[in-house]
């Protein structure tokens, strides 16, 4: 396989699938300590009753992550991406640590002191949360699908493993004391390993793969310099000689490359402004008293986080690949349908409903970020996919924050909303 500049990539791209299994686990890490935070919901209503845990913790939570993404996809072309990513996993792995230590100190009390404490660190959550996204996805858009694919798949596989953990720990603790505090320490520190074991991953063992050396290379060829220190980690120091042609360093500007992906751009807007104005807020406090009980919410965000990470991975079946960008904009649009299905269902239905929705939510959440994210920067040189890469989830960010905004809109005419 040879590129368009002449570069020979490695006969059988060797450490493909140790790069897949490595950005499976970054993927992970990425989401695991907030999705953690989502799934033990049912503990912080516990401790905080009266402060709405499951839409007043995420509307904390993007606003500093769509800040901190707006500034580093702005000034991305100038930033070590490797620094920045290890910086995010770092903060990730501390905050997760400062939520045990909170809880220790507090010995699992409520008020409006541990309160505000909780939320300073679902704030750095936020931040940690865009400085590994954006650098990952800008990053990693410099190599093959699959790669990608891998990390997304990543994210919905934290949301299923924390969910499993959930049910297990429910099960297990449920007739002790403070069943929900010891199954909620438990996840904190689970998920605090998995942020140290990213940091470890991404700083020395995902450098050094073959197949990332390659298409890092072939990057710095393109001219991207946001590579370099993840070059000279992985033992290559000569540079200069990968650039010197200017011909090479030509790269289109932002504004250029968001008009020609504004459909990819906006429909990732939409995908998650819909999703998160549903998940999870929606799940915990407006589908009324079932026979499952305490059960309910988890067993719905279980059902959620299965299908999304189904979904992530059936673009790997060809045929269930969409990459029709008119097709996209269709179905995409098309799943606002959901919303007074959800209504109707919350006020009229039975659980067998609810789960049928949130199972079509999850699917095509899954399975149209990453047909979206797959098919963006084909065509494009190393720097312009690593600036679209940051775009794309600023825009993913954004949407998430508007969603869990319009969620507060569920409880309009509900009593005691407030």
């Amino acid at each position: 396989m040879v590129d368009r500049y002449g570069n020979h990539a490695p006969e059988k791209l060797q450490g493909k699938y140790q790069a897949m299994v490595v950005c499976c686990i970054l993927g992970i890490g990425g989401l695991v300590s907030w999705n953690s935070m989502l799934t033990i919901a049912d503990y912080y209503y516990q401790v905080f009753p009266a402060y709405h845990p499951s839409r007043v913790l995420p509307l904390i939570y993007q606003p500093f992550a769509v800040a901190t993404i707006a500034i580093l996809a702005y000034h991305e072309s100038k930033i070590n991406t490797r620094k920045r990513i290890i910086i995010g996993y770092t903060l990730f792995t501390t905050s997760t640590f400062l939520l045990i230590v909170l809880d220790l100190t507090t010995k699992g009390h409520g008020g409006v002191g541990p309160y505000i404490g909780l939320c300073t660190i679902v704030a750095s959550f936020g931040i940690a949360d865009a400085t590994v996204k954006g650098g990952l996805v800008g990053d990693l858009s410099l190599m093959c699908p699959e790669i990608m694919q891998s990390l997304l798949a990543g994210s919905a596989l934290a949301g299923g493993l924390t969910t499993a953990l959930r049910l297990i720990t429910k099960a297990v603790f449920e007739k002790s004391n403070d069943s929900l505090r010891k199954g909620a320490m438990i996840f904190l520190t689970i998920s605090t390993f998995i942020e140290f074991l990213c940091v470890i991953l991404y700083a020395y063992i995902f450098p050094k793969l073959p197949i990332v050396k390659y298409y890092r290379t072939k990057a710095a060829s393109e001219g991207s310099k946001t590579v370099a220190a993840d070059l000279v980690a992985a033992g290559i120091h000569n540079q200069s000689d990968l650039t010197n042609d200017d011909s090479k360093n030509q790269r289109l500007r932002k504004k250029e490359l968001l008009l020609q992906n504004i459909d990819h751009a906006v429909n990732l807007f939409l995908i998650y402004v819909l999703t998160l104005s549903i998940f999870p807020g929606f799940l915990y406090e407006n589908t009324g008293q079932h026979g499952l009980g305490t059960w309910y919410a988890l067993i719905l965000v279980a059902v959620y986080n299965f299908w999304d990470l189904v979904g992530r991975y059936l673009p790997l079946v060809k045929w269930l690949k969409v990459e029709n960008r008119k097709v996209l904009t269709i179905v995409v649009l098309s799943r606002y349908l959901l919303v007074p299905a959800f209504y109707i269902t919350a006020k009229y239905g039975d659980k067998g409903w609810m789960i049928m929705l949130i199972s079509v939510l999850g699917l095509t959440t899954g399975h149209l970020t990453v047909c979206i994210m797959a098919i963006a920067p084909k065509g494009y040189m190393g720097p312009e996919k690593n600036a679209l890469g940051n775009l794309l989830v600023t825009f993913i960010l954004g949407g998430a924050l508007t969603g869990i905004s319009l969620g507060w809109l569920w409880l309009v005419g509900k009593k005691n909303a407030l």
